[in-house]
């Protein structure tokens, strides 16, 4: 039999605290709306990061659970069983019940490795442990076909049956372990890759149904959460597999900026996100002002007036650009692909349609014209 989570009370350390203060900071905004939102159906489709509409199969129940209350709006932790998301799901079966919110958790097994089932199952039993309900194990097939590594396919994989499991259970939220050494090191990529200033703002703490409560949270506290409240958790071998990049950053990159400029570094590339994002969200406002007044609808497309694009400086020219295609199409530009399109409007001299991901695009009697692929 599960053990009662009433009776499992560890003592109120430093760790547990920051953690559970952290789930509740970020709990806190849902108590009002969350009874609206619950009562809603999830689009399971417009949900998924860029639209993914691949579709996770295979979900089981471990445990039948009785008759979902629909008084109480639900979060659903995702759970892989590792230090992170375990200190976040123990926070969530704490924080959420006093919040009047209920808490049920979602483990994903990708199949990726040996023992993936067993895994799956313990981090199961240790949600039910906890006093979540309902769990599920879901298991989903990676797409390696698509050429995009293993860790992308994965995370597509993950996400979609993340968002299928809060459309069948109309949680109000799904809360995802990403720690602030996370955000670190998804700047540190961006920054490697010449990202624009949108994805050096890396991880947002809520988008849509996202919430990420411990994106303030170093990961060695939540493994100090785990130690303290006595709570095993897994460690994952590919967390130490060189070959992946982000593995090389954490293992690698990290340890050498912090010796070499000091204490603090991921702290400090955690708050360059923080900016970013918001100057992100005032360009984004500013778009938005503007983008009805611009645009025009196409056969298959949309088009943007190229004469006032122009009349914007070239750093809001190229987010209107990346806006319209991401708003339309689905799909995420490349710098190297905007510097093309805008090459349109400051160097025309009649060149033929551009191949975009997901659309072509033209100058046309003074309109750059964006249409579908194919």
């Amino acid at each position: 039999m599960p053990e009662d989570p009433q009776q499992r009370r560890p003592r109120l350390t430093p760790a547990i605290a920051d953690v559970r203060r952290a789930v509740r900071t970020a709990l806190l905004p849902l108590v009002d709306a969350g009874a609206q939102r619950a009562a809603t159906p999830v689009d399971s489709g417009a949900q998924r990061p860029n639209g993914d509409p691949e579709a996770a199969a295979g979900a089981v129940s471990v445990r039948p659970g009785g008759r979902v209350d629909q008084r109480r709006p639900l979060v659903l932790v995702a759970l892989s069983g590792g230090a992170d998301s375990t200190a976040l799901a123990a926070a969530t079966a704490f924080e959420a019940p006093r919040a009047g919110l209920r808490a049920a958790a979602v483990i994903v097994d990708h199949g990726l490795q040996d023992g993936s089932d067993r895994v799956a199952a313990e981090a199961a039993e240790r949600a039910h442990a906890l006093g979540l309900d309902p769990v599920r194990v879901v298991r989903v097939t990676v797409d390696l076909a698509r050429g995009d590594g293993p860790e992308a396919a994965a995370r597509r994989a993950r996400y979609a049956a993340l968002t299928d499991a809060a459309a069948e259970l109309r949680a109000t939220a799904i809360l995802l372990a990403h720690t602030l050494d996370d955000q670190a090191e998804t700047v540190l990529l961006g920054l490697a890759r010449g990202s624009g200033a949108t994805s050096l703002g890396g991880m947002r703490e809520a988008s849509d149904l996202w919430l990420r409560p411990l994106l303030g949270i170093r990961r060695e506290t939540t493994r100090r959460f785990c130690a303290d409240a006595q709570l095993p958790y897994w460690d994952d071998p590919h967390n130490a597999d060189l070959s992946y990049t982000r593995v090389r950053v954490r293992e690698r990159v990290m340890p050498v900026l912090e010796a070499e400029l000091g204490p603090g570094v991921a702290e400090a590339l955690a708050r360059t996100a923080e900016q970013l994002r918001e100057d992100a969200d005032a360009f984004e406002q500013m778009i938005e002002e503007v983008i009805e007044d611009i645009v025009g609808h196409e056969e298959a497309g949309i088009s943007v007036s190229v004469s006032a694009l122009e009349a914007n400086p070239p750093a809001l020219r190229g987010r209107i650009v990346r806006f319209v295609v991401r708003s339309e199409f689905g799909t995420s530009l490349e710098r190297v692909h905007v510097q093309a399109v805008l090459r349109l409007i400051t160097e025309w001299r009649g060149q033929k349609p551009l191949d975009l991901p997901g659309c072509t695009v033209r100058r046309e009697a003074g309109r750059l014209v964006f249409r579908a692929a194919g």
